[in-house]
């Protein structure tokens, strides 16, 4: 089994230094670099995930970040942004923009393995031969003996982990694919924002309820006129009406 690989960008050489050392100790194979440009220059399709610092140079953490997500080779690999900038407006940006968790300077070694290991236990990623372990559990889709379940020309296939309409693939995360399939499952229930939570991020470290109104609303858009069977209830949470 391959170790997974890690790219830790920051402008702080003795910090990317510790996170190197204490990465490799725990198995994993390390790269550093000290700039967003640094990190471009890389191939990185790679890397299993990335731990970004915010405020670097001319490109920051952000800027970099919405370039991964853009190229399709990094649209799917984990980020966690690792800052001082600490504010719930500054992790609501990095939430929105694509991460998959934030960590605030100063922060304790154990608090940032915890966070890493929890990240790349729910990536679908395989990268350099790297193994996935996926401990979400979904339950069976209703009706549908072969794992695909449909609605209309909406095909979500929970075995290759695909989403299509009218036989065109849609690109969804992985937190999307899932809240997809767990409204789907449960069509014509609301759910609340907790049930939603503790199914889709299970064990993850930090979740803000922020986090899963930024997914349904980046769902709505990907699924155009189906996102409009996506439903709010103020007060309640979600749920896909038929």
């Amino acid at each position: 089994m391959n170790k997974y690989r890690i790219l830790v960008v920051d402008d702080e050489e003795s910090l990317c230094e510790i996170l190197k050392f204490n990465f490799e100790k725990e198995g994993y194979e390390v790269t550093t670099a000290l700039s967003a440009e640094e990190a471009l220059a890389l191939d990185l399709a790679n890397y299993d995930l990335m731990i970004l610092d915010i405020m670097m140079g001319e490109l920051s953490g952000f800027g970099l970040a919405r370039i991964l997500r853009k190229r399709t080779e990094t649209a799917e690999t984990p980020i966690i942004f690792c800052s001082a900038l600490d504010s719930e407006a500054d992790k609501i940006k990095g939430l929105d923009i694509g991460a998959d968790d934030y960590i605030s300077k100063p922060f304790s070694l154990a608090e940032v393995m915890a966070r890493v290991r929890s990240v790349l236990r729910r990536s679908k990623r395989i990268s350099g031969g790297a193994a996935v372990v996926e401990n979400l559990v979904v339950e069976e889709l209703e009706g549908s003996d072969d794992g695909i379940q449909r609605f209309e020309s909406l095909v979500v296939n929970n075995l290759d982990k695909s989403c299509s309409i009218d036989g065109e693939e849609i690109q969804l995360t992985r937190k999307e694919f899932d809240i997809l399939v767990l409204l789907l499952s449960s069509r014509g229930t609301i759910l609340s924002r907790e049930q939603i939570m503790k199914r889709v991020w299970s064990e993850e470290v930090v979740v803000l309820d922020r986090t899963i109104d930024v997914n349904i609303t980046r769902l709505r858009k990907k699924l155009g006129i189906y996102g409009n069977h996506i439903i709010t209830r103020t007060g309640y949470g979600y749920g896909f009406k038929i």
